[in-house]
């Protein structure tokens, strides 16, 4: 029915031809990023953004036209499809439309239009349609019967204006016109529910609350819907009852007689009984859909960039889990991350045994050769790094904070209990700090993302929506760094392309049997590993020290021929070319362009000759807080301290300055200039320099500012009223997201 690479091109701005290579590629089982990255030819260089959308809209309107083909046989089977009808259902574009049309002809339950039919009053209901004059009470006589019900002639109209109600309110002209009015002047309106004024306080704001529906942000229409979930508001969506009678009358009301007016109270009946409910479900649907949209792209963004952070990398680390009570945890890892040791220190409040406790870091620090010291940064973080810090140990010994969220729902999870059997929850949890210090792409995989805690509102989200998005996320960031194949965990092999759990745990089984792979043609020695998912997964995965230079980079083995072919005209091996800049430049790629490999393949080819399986992550920079402040009662408005982003919403961002409490940096103290969009504006784990605006020590409250002169002029461009964050809805943020997010 419908051309979807024509309709998909025009949407996206695409080219028909790439779009349609793209469909094939997507419906022979290839992913986005083997897509994206091994067939740049095929779909004019679309990069994983562009398919994966492409993707998305495939599926939508593949459910469109299974949903169209439902309708049209269940309507055909009625008896009451006809030409007219068909091509309307066939040029509908939308679900919403789609229902409209079908609406009149979807099995009912029984409702007043139909007992008023039972009863024999359709005809009159037509008569009246017409509205050609006469009086209507007069017409409506002759349809009084005891014996159907109907006992005078108030109820004979009554019947004959509920079923005109149904009429109208099935008509999808009337539908539409009534939907695209909500669109543009819906109100959004919140009030609270007596009697709950107190302990609806952190929704204090949305008590008498009205904000056009078109116009509210994402982030305060789910804190408007949670609240009324929490049974604190009522919330309600609808637009001025006039102005939708006036559309209505215009279509209905044709005439100006008595006959006209059983129509008009007919159709007002119809508006406030079954319309206005009806499409303020929709819109309320929608709205949510939209704001989940925004919520979970927000929370994506946050994902990859945490992702992304700069690996330390093959180091000897040692990570403590601080505590006060119940001591620190301290584990050794060697370089390749297997746990050396693990024990238990109690250098801080009550025991305080500082001597004993650096004693046994010292000597851990030398007997495991020990490069780096990671320190989760939950409770009595700052006090441990402190402690730390005063020992004295080598400068060449980095000492940093790590971002711990979410490391106790993984030492709780089946993975940490199939990797870590024999040791308890303390210990895998300190084992996942130090392993997120040296790899957290390697490490983070192994959560489930919505427990990392980068997210806004993501337990009020559509959580297959979200779950989809994230794992998009996760699949593109672990295939653009690519993985090594002899050390990579289970897990992390699952997000390959092509493998999935089944062949990542068939991977990891052959390698435990039978040693390292020697090279990627090895793969295909592996149970289950077919053509397909060897065509899929190969160019991400990388073999370190691998005899060809190749199965170490990001060239698809399907294209080591055409390197082969390079050096060989040149009169060098493969790995002459990696190793001089000279030869390589000496290389005419239109010389090696095909069918099917062209200029940007192998430019691709030519700079991963340059540095083979190179990291596109950042080089690791240790960071370090301000050492004079370690509680929210060392800080002091007008104060500026080092700070690292956490998370990022659209209404702003919090910051971690090493007080066990984030501050929030809003929106209109993110920058000197004018900033519309946070992200733009900052990212994921980016240090920063703050000032304290203020400071709320009984709430835990922080609000920080990254102006240059903070408590100077205020931006440049002035905020409208509905983009300031609500104190109610910022505390129902601050509440939600305290501490690290209630991760731990």
């Amino acid at each position: 029915m419908i051309n979807y690479a024509a309709k998909i091109a025009q949407e996206l701005s695409l080219q028909p031809r790439f779009v349609e290579a793209t469909i094939e590629l997507l419906d022979g089982g290839a992913t986005v990023p083997f897509i994206s990255r091994y067939r740049k030819e095929m779909t004019g260089s679309m990069d994983e953004v562009e398919v994966a959308n492409l993707r998305d809209r495939l599926t939508q309107l593949r459910d469109l036209d299974k949903r169209r083909d439902a309708i049209l046989k269940s309507i055909d089977e009625q008896g009451k499809l006809t030409p007219e009808l068909k091509k309307k259902i066939e040029g509908a574009e939308t679900m919403a439309a789609l229902e409209d049309l079908y609406l009149p002809y979807k099995p009912k339950r029984k409702t007043k239009a139909s007992v008023a039919k039972e009863k024999g009053l359709e005809p009159l209901a037509k008569v009246l349609w017409e509205q050609g004059g006469g009086n209507p009470e007069q017409a409506a006589e002759q349809y009084i019967s005891e014996e159907k019900g109907v006992e005078d002639v108030a109820a004979a109209l009554q019947g004959a204006r509920d079923i005109m109600a149904e009429w109208i309110s099935e008509d999808a002209e009337a539908r539409k016109k009534i939907r695209d009015l909500f669109k543009r002047e819906a109100i959004i309106t919140s009030r609270v529910l007596k009697g709950k004024e107190q302990e609806g306080q952190k929704y204090k704001d949305y008590f008498e609350w009205e904000e056009a529906l078109k116009d509210i942000p994402s982030h305060r229409l789910l804190a408007i819907r949670r609240g009324e979930r929490e049974g604190i508001l009522t919330m309600d969506t609808s637009i001025a009852e006039d102005t939708a009678f006036d559309v209505l009358r215009r279509q209905f009301v044709t005439a100006h007689n008595a006959v006209s007016e059983q129509v008009e109270v007919a159709m007002k009946d119809s508006y406030k009984r079954l319309i206005k409910p009806s499409i303020e479900t929709e819109a309320r649907l929608e709205s949510k859909k939209a704001a989940d949209a925004e919520a979970i792209s927000v929370f994506a963004e946050n994902l990859k960039q945490l992702l992304m952070a700069a690996p330390l990398g093959q180091k000897a680390v040692m990570a403590i889990d601080p505590g006060f009570r119940t001591g620190c945890k301290v584990v050794c890892l060697d370089r390749q991350g297997k746990l050396l040791e693990h024990t238990a220190i109690y250098p801080n409040e009550p025991q305080r045994d500082t001597q004993t406790a650096g004693a046994v870091v010292a000597a851990l620090c030398q007997k495991h050769s020990i490069e780096a010291i990671a320190i989760g940064n939950g409770t009595a973080s700052r006090e441990t790094e402190q402690f730390v810090k005063s020992l004295g140990l080598p400068n060449s010994i980095i000492i940093a904070m790590v971002n711990e969220s979410g490391a106790s729902i993984y030492s709780a999870s089946e993975v940490a209990r199939e990797e870590f059997a024999d040791y308890d929850v303390t210990v895998r949890g300190s084992v996942s700090i130090g392993r997120r210090m040296m790899d957290p792409l390697a490490e983070l995989v192994k959560i489930d993302a919505k427990s990392i805690g980068v997210g806004q509102y993501q337990h009020d989200v559509d959580q297959n929506a979200l779950k989809h998005s994230l794992d998009d996320v996760v699949m593109s960031c672990v295939n653009g760094v690519g993985v090594e194949l002899n050390t990579a965990s289970k897990q992390l092999l699952t997000y390959v392309s092509g493998l999935g759990p089944q062949l990542a745990e068939n991977i990891v089984k052959y390698r435990n049997e039978n040693g390292a792979f020697q090279s990627r043609a090895d793969l295909k020695k592996i149970p289950r590993l077919g053509d397909k998912a060897f065509e899929q997964a190969a160019g991400f995965l990388r073999i370190k020290g691998a005899k060809n230079v190749l199965d170490e980079s990001a060239v698809h083995p399907e294209r080591y021929e055409t390197v082969n072919t390079m050096a060989k005209d040149l009169g060098c091996t493969v790995a002459d070319l990696v190793k001089d800049k000279n030869l390589r430049s000496k290389i005419d790629l239109k010389k090696y362009v095909s069918e099917g490999l062209g200029l940007p393949t192998l430019q691709d080819i030519l700079e991963e000759l340059a540095k083979p399986g190179r990291d596109p992550r950042e080089q690791y920079e240790a960071f370090a807080f301000a050492d004079n402040v370690h509680g929210i009662g060392d800080l002091s408005v007008g104060m500026k301290l080092p700070g690292i982003v956490t998370n990022i919403t659209k209404f702003g961002a919090f910051v971690d300055v090493g007080v066990h409490q984030d501050g929030l940096v809003h929106v209109s103290h993110l920058s000197d200039s004018f900033v519309s969009d946070p992200a733009k504006a900052v990212k994921l784990q980016q240090k920063v320099q703050v000032t304290v605006l203020e400071v709320d020590v009984h709430r835990k409250r922080i609000s920080l500012s990254m102006k240059s002169d903070p408590f100077g002029k205020p931006a440049p461009k002035k905020r409208k009223r509905e983009e300031k964050e609500p104190e109610g809805d910022l505390q129902a943020k601050l509440a939600m997201l305290k501490g690290k997010f209630g991760s731990r």
